[in-house]
């Protein structure tokens, strides 16, 4: 072989080869991820892709799905032109159109329906990626509607409203400062591989680490100096028996608390109900590791706790539980201090990067009038007014019901029905729809029952605006030719603004010309940014440091930090509890029937939802569908590993092979999202929500399990 077929072979980027290293970002999962990329092209195409060292991200570091882009974007199912449904919803029969077809469609459609039931019968939906969320919210509002409705229906909001309800702001751990990591449902090797290596770094610095999740994890294994294993949803009850055993022993900073805590009396009083005689049944934690615990926190002079977007969340029970963990950072006064709490404020589709942007005042700038409740506001009224848009779990009920008035059209972009709850009801819904588009790369089981699918870019063939911690911004170039006639998603909207003549002169006038209002002001401008092959460092950074709010006040009615929520209080309609009270988190499926806990929140470090699974290379670090099961269920059950076993609910039953391990407790089993085969949100009661958030119970439903007998 000579040099210049070695070369080739090696994909280096040079003369000889006539690749080249262009700079992006990867847009696969959350942008709280979005690691720099360096992008290997030729002829306009990708052929490989490897992590940028000089950015401030991930420093040279991809994960199993940063690694997978080429083959991500160049998956054969990728769309490759408008495309209209001519056979029955969900056939799969489609014929190619233009794009102005396409819009003139959506435009007639939807102010049809808008004409005859108001704008309020259109509800708008974001899925994956995120990046294009402020133009849609805008989109909708700008049409005349409140409906519009994220993933973020069940992904992270609730966490930002406990901290909200309490503190009136999100808060984030100051890790690097602080003695004790409370690491709850805290496993960054799977989920957050950029945030694992900086906490190996704290452990060897000397960091103290308690971690508390029901399973053995990496995290539990490469860092816990002491591990928790309770039942899953019981973490509520746990944090209210901490409460009760750091009061009862002294271990609280009372000065503190009478300066800066609101509530605490009745707070104390309430918590005294979990204690020595009852929490191992409650949560199967001993009292006396509960004491070890609360030693912990006691030898420590600060204490931090990580944020848990899905897993503690997805129980009807996870917005009161995430309170209660809350609530023992208040108590021990590790709240807007050093090594604890710090408010972290929104800089860019919700990333704290540590400067303000202005995202938020666009997308609510065109903010209609309030008439009609928007959907899910009756069910779930703290939800909405926090967040002031649909709690997306109620949709399909809505749809399906017609109340309080019909919704006739969704206009969705990535849109992942197997994301809800008894998705198969989400489905039915979206088959009774008079007008359903949805934007993708791919052709999704959810595209595949639109009447009207348009094909989007990956962040490799579009340009877009992103926001890093520690002050770093940046606007990428596209670096690849685009596949097929797609557009980006904010290229949509702005062309469908225009179309539809929504009399929005700033949608009209475009994503970069949109940018350039946001970050005015920030001492860089979009040329700069663009010009950069790696993010900048702003000028107009956010002053300030721990301990702000203690001597100005903290942004909720008391100006303290509220284990009684007067916000709550002040509406008893709601019938909510102003203390961080706990209830079970189970289903009232009959337990003689199904005995075991379902947990299906866990994530597989090459997957992300199902976004992957189609992906060869990823898919075979896992390709079957499985389920965790303790070595003891998987005894008494006959079951060993690869066996096929059958789990089920009320809803239905899927098939999956077994997979004994010891890192699961008895009665409890896990198995991961995504597999469109096994598809465990199925299982997954759609009424089963928690009523603070309107969140799933994604972690905890009662389920049943057998070995498949085959014939």
């Amino acid at each position: 072989m000579d040099k210049s077929e070695a070369l080739k072979k090696a994909k280096i980027a040079c003369p000889e080869t006539g690749i080249e290293i262009r700079h992006t970002l990867c847009g696969i999962c959350s942008p709280s991820n979005n690691c720099g990329v360096d992008a290997y092209v030729k002829d306009g195409r990708l052929v490989k892709v490897e992590g940028t060292d000089s950015h401030p991200k991930n420093h040279g570091l991809l994960c199993a799905k940063g690694q997978s882009n080429r083959e991500f974007i160049y998956r054969k199912d990728r769309i490759l032109t408008p495309l209209r449904r001519c056979g029955a919803r969900g056939e799969g029969r489609f014929e190619p159109v233009t794009w102005e077809e396409a819009y003139r469609e959506i435009a007639e459609r939807l102010g049809k329906i808008r004409e005859q039931d108001g704008a309020d019968a259109v509800a708008f939906f974001g899925g994956y990626n995120k990046w294009y969320r402020p133009w849609l919210r805008r989109f909708a509002h700008s049409f005349g509607t409140f409906n519009y409705g994220t993933e973020s229906s069940s992904c992270m909001t609730s966490f930002w409203m406990a901290w909200k309800t309490a503190a009136g702001q999100l808060m984030v751990p100051d890790f690097k400062n602080t003695d004790l990591v409370l690491g709850w449902a805290f496993n960054p090797f799977y989920s957050g591989h950029l945030q694992a290596k900086r906490m190996m770094a704290l452990k060897e610095k000397g960091t103290k680490f308690l971690i508390i999740d029901p399973r053995i994890t990496l995290a539990a294994e490469k860092l816990a100096d002491l591990h928790l294993r309770p039942w899953p949803g019981t973490d509520g009850a746990l944090a209210l028996c901490m409460a009760n055993v750091l009061i009862q022993k002294g271990w609280i900073d009372r000065e503190y608390i009478e300066a800066h805590v609101h509530g605490f009396e009745p707070y104390a009083e309430y918590v005294k109900q979990f204690n020595e005689e009852n929490i191992e049944k409650l949560t199967g934690v001993s009292y006396a590791q509960v004491e070890q615990a609360c030693a912990m926190i006691h030898e420590s002079s600060s204490m931090a706790v990580n944020g848990s977007s899905a897993p503690l969340p997805h129980h009807r029970n996870g917005f009161q539980n995430l309170r209660a963990i809350h609530a023992l950072l208040a108590i021990t006064g590790n709240i807007d201090c050093r090594g604890g709490e710090l408010p972290g404020y929104h800089t860019f589709t919700h990333q704290v990067s540590g400067y303000l942007t202005g995202d938020e005042e666009f997308a609510d700038e065109t903010e209609p009038e309030h008439i009609r409740p928007a959907v899910g506001e009756e069910r779930f009224p703290l939800w909405f007014h926090m967040e002031r848009e649909m709690q997306a779990m109620d949709l399909a009920r809505q749809i399906l019901e017609k109340k309080p008035y019909p919704i006739r059209a969704v206009f969705a972009m990535g849109m992942n029905y197997r994301m809800f709850p008894d998705d198969e009801t989400m489905k039915r819904a979206l088959g009774e729809l008079d007008f359903f588009v949805d934007t993708d790369l791919f052709m999704t089981d959810t595209a595949m029952l639109a009447d009207l699918v348009l094909p989007v870019c990956s962040s490799f063939e579009r340009g877009e605006f992103m926001s890093y911690e520690g002050g770093y911004a940046w606007y990428t170039n596209p670096v690849i030719d685009r596949v097929g006639d797609c557009k980006s998603d904010v290229e949509i909207l702005s062309d469908l603004a225009k179309v539809m003549d929504l009399g929005d002169e700033k949608l009209a006038a475009g994503y970069e010309a949109n940018i350039a209002e946001m970050t005015e002001g920030l001492g860089v401008t979009v040329d700069q940014l663009k010009a950069s092959d790696t993010p900048l460092r702003v000028e107009k950074r956010l002053n300030g440091g721990p301990g702000q709010w203690l001597k100005g006040g903290f942004p909720t009615k008391t100006g303290k930090f509220e284990l009684y929520s007067e916000l709550i209080a002040e509406h008893p309609q709601w019938k909510l509890d102003p203390l961080p009270t706990y209830r079970e988190p189970l289903d009232e499926a009959d337990p003689a029937e199904y005995p075991f806990r379902l947990c299906s929140g866990g994530r597989l470090p090459g997957a992300i939802h199902s976004r992957l699974h189609k992906v060869p290379w990823v898919r075979s670090m896992r390709p079957d569908p499985m389920a965790d099961i303790s070595l003891e269920d998987a005894e008494a059950l006959g079951l060993k590993e690869g066996d096929d076993m059958e789990i089920f609910t009320e809803r239905g039953a899927v098939t999956v092979k077994a997979n004994p391990t010891s890192r699961v407790p008895e009665g409890v089993v896990f198995l991961f999202h995504g597999y469109s085969e096994a598809d465990v949100n199925s299982l997954m009661s759609g009424t089963h929500l928690d009523p603070y958030s309107g969140f799933p119970a994604y972690n905890s439903t009662r389920c049943g399990m057998r070995k498949k007998v085959t014939s």
